[in-house]
């Protein structure tokens, strides 16, 4: 019976967590892994004063990051006109080669204009820039249904679709245009950290259809480990 198996039937977790608990992470490892999401995700300021505290290098130049963090900047304060055009400025031809995410931010001027009760200017819009879109793409449809859901409802934000009204959709449609630019520029466009946790979730799925025993994290934010599982 291989160790594996006998984990299995005796649900013995103590191996696990003796392996865990001793697996050796190092402080230059770790401090690695925060700068580069930093750096991915454009947070300039704060890969500045973690280089400084932490004694940390950085691979690139920091002073690239800075028309990525203008562009998000500019989403999360509601300036889509803003983006759209430094985007075109940065790169003329990238919205031409992802329509997904054109509809995403011109998606995002709509809602900035129910966001502030414009409701004519907004269905205007709507029909004159989004409605083609949902023509010409058709895998838009439905994301461009629940926007145009948001009419129906005297209070939007309080509406089955007021998520989109939240601050939390602006940050996703930011990090969509983040990982384009990168690409753009031929660079990562996903955090280590991020591959790390898809190797983990996935480890774990593996470990369940086979019937393994293990000490299995429930929660990746808090890293609660379950040893029962």
């Amino acid at each position: 019976m291989s160790r594996f198996e006998a984990m299995e039937t005796e649900g013995d977790t103590s191996e696990w967590m003796s392996r865990l608990e001793t697996a050796p992470v190092g402080r230059v490892e770790m401090n690695a892994l925060v700068m580069d999401y930093l750096i991915t995700e454009g947070y300039r300021d704060a890969a500045e004063s973690f280089k400084k505290e932490a004694g940390v290098e950085s691979k690139v130049d920091l002073d690239t990051m800075a028309e990525r963090i203008k562009i998000r900047e500019a989403i999360n304060e509601g300036k889509v006109d803003e983006v759209t055009e430094m985007i075109n400025d940065f790169d003329p031809e990238l919205l031409d080669m992802k329509p997904m995410l054109y509809f995403h931010i011109q998606q995002q001027k709509l809602i900035e204009f129910i966001r502030e009760n414009k409701m004519e200017e907004a269905l205007t819009f709507a029909q004159r820039e989004l409605a083609p879109q949902g023509e010409e793409h058709p895998e838009i449809l439905p994301e461009l249904e629940r926007c145009m859901a948001l009419f129906a409802f005297p209070d939007p934000e309080s509406s089955p679709f007021g998520d989109l009204l939240k601050p939390s959709h602006k940050h996703l449609v930011a990090g969509e245009l983040n990982a384009a630019i990168l690409e753009s520029q031929n660079e990562q466009t996903t955090t280590k950290l991020h591959s790390i946790m898809r190797i983990l979730l996935w480890a774990q799925d593996q470990l369940t259809q086979n019937k393994i025993v293990y000490p299995r994290m429930e929660d990746i934010s808090s890293g609660l480990i379950n040893r029962d599982t």
